[in-house]
């Protein structure tokens, strides 16, 4: 762990690549020392329905929620969910600049006995 899971409104595909989001935070989160590389999962959902403010539908959001197994200090956290938010805003100004949306995040932690993992992501990785 951790995992990123980014919803999104649909208009936004006009003017943010979201596969470029996605790897900006999986960056991000590749340099955290306490993020065990093969654990990191980001992923985007386009979101078609929504309302947003005044309801007019130039607005558009991008919501990051992190979902990290227990454990782990406050300070280490608190750096972690600064440090990912400041990734997607770098990435996400230019078209902020541009249009209107609305940036979010939240961390939270998973009780680790109550999520069981298994996979083989670290037998096929590549030694670096």
């Amino acid at each position: 762990m951790p995992h990123f899971h980014i919803e999104y409104s649909g208009n936004l595909e006009e003017w943010v690549d979201m596969a470029g989001l996605c790897e900006a935070i999986r960056a991000e989160a590749a340099a955290i020392e306490t993020f065990p590389m093969p654990g990191i999962r980001v992923r985007a959902t386009r979101v078609d329905h929504y309302a947003i403010a005044d309801g007019d539908p130039k607005h558009g959001f991008v919501d990051i929620s992190v979902r990290l197994r227990g454990g782990r200090p406050q300070e280490v956290r608190d750096e972690a969910i600064s440090r990912i938010f400041h990734a997607a805003r770098t990435f996400l100004d230019p078209a902020m600049a541009q249009h209107s949306i609305a940036l979010s995040a939240e961390m939270r932690d998973i009780d680790p006995e109550l999520s069981p993992k298994y996979g083989t992501i670290r037998d096929h990785l590549e030694d670096t």
